[in-house]
This record gives C-alpha cells, sequence and structure tokens, in this order.
C-alpha cells in the first residue's frame, strides 16, 4: 500500500496542485478537502467556486488559461440576464450552470455537500477523493476600509481594490469537518497544505473546530508548499492581504503561518535565501521550483512534495 495524502488546497494554485497529486499517485490514496468560505448563493443557485475549481482542473476539463470554469465556456445567458436587468458581476458560464443547477437540486433532495460533491465527481470521472470542509455552511467575510464585504464581493466585484483589515469566518464555530476530512485525518500519512491563499483559502479550513488541534497532532509528515514567490503571489490576492495586515509579503511569513502545523517547508527557488530562517521555525526547507504553468510543472511539483516526505 502507499502513503495516503490528503492534500488541503483553495483557489487555481491549490487545484494546479492537486491535479499534479492526481497524475502521481494512485487515486485511492489521495483526498483533496477544498475550502468552501467562499461558497455563495447567486440567482438562487448554490455555487461553491473552489470545490468547482479542483473538481474541473483534477477532470481535465477546466479552462487551463484562466484556471477556473470550463474550456470553451460561453455566457449567453449571463448576458441576457443583463438585458432583464439582473447582476451580472459573478460570470456564471451557461455549461457551468448546470453544475449548480444540479448542486442546488441535489442539496434540497435533502443530501449533504459532500455527498453532492461525490456524485458530481463521479459524473466526471474524478477518481480520487474530492471532499468539502465541512457541509455546514461558513463564509469568508472580508473586513475592509469600505466595511465587511463577503468574499466574493471583495474578490470578484472589487477586484481585491478595498483595503483589507481582516478576515472572519461566518458560522465556522457551527461547523464540523466533513466525514472524508475527518478520515482522512486519522488514516492519511501525508498532509499538504497546497499552496492557496493562507488568510482565505487555508484559513476557512483551519477555522473549523478541531481542525488546527487535529493537525498538530497529526501523526504523519506535514508539507507545505508557498503560494508567495520572490514576494509576489502567483494569482490573487495574498500578497496584498500580507502587506495591508502589516506583514511581510514572503515566503517566510506564510511558513511562519504554519508555525505547528508543518514539518516540510518548499519554497520556490527564487527565495532560495530564506531557507535558513525557514528552518529556524522548525521546518525542513526544501528548495524546488514552484511556479507550475505546463502540466509538466504540476506534475513535478507534485513529485517534489510526495520526495520531500
Amino acid at each position: 500500500m502507499g502513503r495516503r495524502v490528503l492534500a488541503i488546497a483553495g483557489g487555481v494554485g491549490g487545484a494546479k496542485l492537486a491535479l499534479g497529486l492526481y497524475r502521481t499517485l494512485p487515486s485511492a490514496d489521495l483526498t483533496v478537502i477544498v475550502n468552501t468560505g467562499d461558497d455563495d448563493v447567486f440567482h438562487g443557485l448554490h455555487v461553491s467556486p473552489d470545490l468547482d475549481t479542483v473538481m474541473y482542473t483534477v477532470a481535465g476539463v477546466s479552462n487551463r488559461e484562466q484556471g477556473w470554469g470550463l474550456e470553451g465556456e460561453t455566457f449567453r445567458t449571463m448576458e441576457r440576464l443583463g438585458v432583464l436587468g439582473g447582476e451580472t458581476w459573478f460570470r456564471l458560464g451557461d455549461r457551468d450552470l448546470a453544475t449548480h443547477l444540479r448542486r442546488t437540486e441535489l442539496l434540497a433532495s435533502g443530501l449533504t455537500l459532500s455527498q453532492v460533491t461525490l456524485e458530481l465527481c463521479s459524473r466526471l470521472g474524478v477518481a480520487c477523493t474530492v471532499a468539502p470542509m465541512a457541509d455546514e455552511p461558513v463564509r469568508t467575510m472580508v473586513e475592509t476600509d469600505e466595511g465587511e464585504l463577503a468574499f466574493q464581493r471583495y474578490f470578484v466585484e472589487r477586484r481585491c481594490e478595498p483595503r483589507v483589515k481582516g478576515v472572519r469566518f461566518q458560522g465556522a464555530e457551527c461547523a464540523r469537518p466533513s466525514p472524508a476530512f475527518r478520515e482522512s485525518l486519522d488514516a492519511a500519512d501525508v498532509l499538504v497544505f497546497c499552496p492557496s491563499n493562507p488568510f482565505v483559502s487555508i484559513g476557512p479550513v483551519l477555522a473549523v473546530p478541531g481542525v488546527r488541534d487535529a493537525i498538530a497532532g497529526f501523526r504523519g509528515t506535514r508539507v507545505a508548499v508557498s503560494p508567495i514567490i520572490g514576494g509576489q503571489a502567483v494569482r490573487g490576492p495574498a500578497a496584498k492581504m500580507f502587506a495591508e495586515l502589516g506583514e511581510e509579503a514572503s515566503c517566510t511569513a506564510v511558513a511562519l503561518r504554519y508555525r505547528g502545523l508543518c514539518d516540510v517547508f518548499v519554497l520556490d527557488e527564487t527565495d532560495a535565501s530564506s531557507a535558513d530562517a525557514i528552518e529556524k521555525l522548525g521546518m525542513t526547507a526544501v528548495v524546488a521550483p514552484t511556479l507550475m504553468v505546463s502540466e509538466e510543472d504540476k506534475a513535478r511539483l507534485a513529485r517534489v512534495v510526495v520526495a520531500a516526505v
């Protein structure tokens, strides 16, 4: 039996490494737990952006250029909705809408988000386990200089322009780790923090009661991959959020957030000079190319992660 790997992911970077792991490991040995703090309701439909990004990416049907959504997508429904006076700032593709329609229908029938995700992944041919962090609703709320905004309002509608003052996770106190998450925390040999935003992709997962303590006491090896390269985020607002919250945007700052939760920290070659500082935090620093552009890049980084254990 191989080593069982639990990957915690959110956003495009998380989905890319999840795909690399999927193509490197036996499917039965991989569980990907996905942030659902980004979930929201649009036009009466339950939308799970991070779950869909991971699901589409692993299934090989995502838009590779933008990293999210479906390849060859059209937006005629959104265009028509705009004509009719509806909100269109959160653009849902015509085929993507089918996912949200089906998810909402299945949730209304009484299934949990975990059960719905299993069904959708099965239909798309995803062989590994992809599951939400929790079945209960958790909403990431961003405190800004323009007031508190739901994450999608901040990220999509306002394009991360407001200055961030803090982040909270509404409903987290009432959530529990999903069944697949609980099982994998107990059974996995390796835990991987994918290169996801530590504030709004990993933060919501750690906010679920019991998760941080379970990871702190995890019996296997814990590996994190930095989403910050050369002081910049590859995608998204992570570097901006670090700066606005009074922290240095660096791989070392990311490592500091994983102190006590991580044994091995993978940083990009650009940041090799930070390896000593990360070692002083009690982690083994592994320097490797971490930018994932090609399909081979994703698989290569996955092999680095597995080899680092």
